[in-house]
Parts: structure tokens; sequence; C-alpha cells
């Protein structure tokens, strides 16, 4: 047992708690390492490169090279709401259930806290990281990226260009791709990611059919991250919010209809958030 005095002459010492922060943290808050992430400096900037892959040779794999994912980051009395939406399969959310009566109240601000509690999307990839200043042992890598819609746009753009004397190109294809110069600043504290833009078209490895099979076969699995198992279901959610949201115990979707199952006018209004800022935001409380 600690003595008092003991006690005392530890006062002000933070290093044995800080130590055993870190061991919790490195048990309990394990990132999956398939996934990537652009390291940004204390300015809120970043750079590197990366290529866009195909869909990957798996079996029973949709042919299309990304996934859409939707979810919630928002802060409510009972702490931090952080999850996957239903919607992303096609089922009924409790969030979006709930945004749906505040959305449908007619009321301003209960429209403002449905906005503030509206879902994001973001896409989900296979990259190959072609430079990675800060993090070279990533480099020749291939990662899972997940990204918003502003970076969806900048591939939108690259297959339907505005102008004429702009060629079309598939930002995926491994012959007549091109590589994307990711760029990113931090603009009215959040990340911005309007300076990012595609390198002229090049194949990969020069063209080496070998390599370029060897790359494709060693992609994750896109259709994986849509598991049921991979979300929570209904129940679990609901019990969620009604945590988060509540302030006297009192479970603050209790009144929503049950045909209220349709993401909501404001749900649709999908802006680009990262989830990643409101988890360090959470894990800063």
């Amino acid at each position: 047992m600690t003595s008092f005095a003991a006690l005392k002459r530890s006062s002000g010492n933070v290093t044995k708690l800080t130590k055993e922060l870190e061991k919790l943290n490195s048990t309990n808050n394990q990132e999956d390492t398939r996934f990537w992430k652009l390291d940004i400096d204390k300015a809120g900037n970043g750079f590197a490169i990366i290529r866009f892959l195909p869909g990957p040779a798996v079996d029973g794999e949709d042919s299309l090279p990304w996934v859409r994912i939707f979810d919630h980051g928002f802060q409510g009395p009972g702490g931090w709401y952080i999850e996957k939406s239903l919607t992303t399969l096609n089922q009924k959310d409790p969030v979006s259930e709930y945004n749906s009566v505040l959305w449908n109240s007619g009321i301003d601000a209960n429209k403002e806290i449905a906005r503030k509690q509206k879902r994001r999307l973001k896409y989900i990839s296979n990259i190959l990281v072609i430079q990675d200043t800060k993090h070279p042992e990533n480099e020749g890598k291939v990662f899972l990226y997940s990204y918003g819609k502003k970076i969806f746009a900048k591939i939108t753009e690259a297959m339907n260009p505005q102008f004429e004397d702009e060629t079309p190109i598939n930002p995926f294809d491994l012959w007549q791709g091109a590589n994307f110069k990711l760029k990113v600043r931090k603009l009215e504290g959040y990340p911005n990611y309007d300076k990012s833009e595609f390198d002229a078209p090049a194949a990969l490895f020069d063209g080496d059919d070998a390599k370029l099979e060897e790359l494709w076969k060693s992609e994750y699995s896109l259709k994986e991250l849509l598991d049921p198992k991979n979300f929570k279901s209904y129940d679990d959610l609901k019990r969620r919010l009604d945590k988060v949201l509540s302030t006297d115990g009192v479970p603050v979707t209790a009144s929503v209809p049950a045909a209220a199952s349709a993401p909501t006018a404001v749900d649709n209004m999908e802006e680009e958030e990262d989830i990643n800022y409101f988890k360090k935001l959470a894990e800063e409380e």
C-alpha cells in the first residue's frame, strides 16, 4: 500500500499515468492497418501521391472500384455518437429516423439539430502509395483509403471533364489512369482538398503486365466492408443514441414513428466532414 508520504512525493508526476494511458490506448484503440492515412503537420498541411486501383480480384466482388459508407459523428449531452449508419445497407437507422422527426417538425431549431446530426458519405477504394515522404515505408504498398465527396468529385471530373480540350481518363485504370497528388490544408478549421489534382496519364510499372497482375491480386476486398457483421444492430445504435442525447434519463427517440425509416432531406445534404476529425475531438474531451 502506498504511504501518504510517498503519495505526496509523487505529486505532480504524470509519467506513470501517461505510460498506463499509452498501454491502454495501444490495447483498445488499434487502427485497422489495411487503411492508409495522410499524415499532416501541425499547420494542417499534408502531401502525398497515390494511385487509385481498379476493383479487386476477389470472387464475388462488384466491378466498382469503390464502396460507399454513411456514418454519423456528433456530440450530445451524454457524449459522442460516432457510428456507421445502417442506411449504408438500405436498412432503417435510428439517427435518420430521429432526424426525420426533427426536420418534419417545421421548427427551425429542430432543423438545425438535424443538420448537425446528419449522415456523412465516405468512399473507400484500394490505392497504391507512390510517395509518402513522412512514412516512406508505405511507398509501393497497397492500402484501403477512405475519402469524402470532395476527392470523389475530383475523380468524377477526371472521368467527365468540363472542357472540349480535356481528355477523359479512368483514374482507376492500371494502364491509362493517373497518379493523384493529394494536397490537404486547413481552411476555416477543416481539412480542405481543393488543391489536389491528377497527374498526366501513365501506366503503372511501365505497363509490365506481370507486375500489374500481381498488384491487382494483392488488393483488399471491398465487399467485406459492407458485411452486416461490421455494423451494429439497430437496437444497439438506438441505445447509444438515447444515451448520447438524453439529459434526464428519458429516451429522446421514444416518440419516433416506426415508419420514419427513410433518409431525411438533411441526410441527403452530404458534405465532406472527416469522421476522424470528430474522433479526435472526442478523444480530447
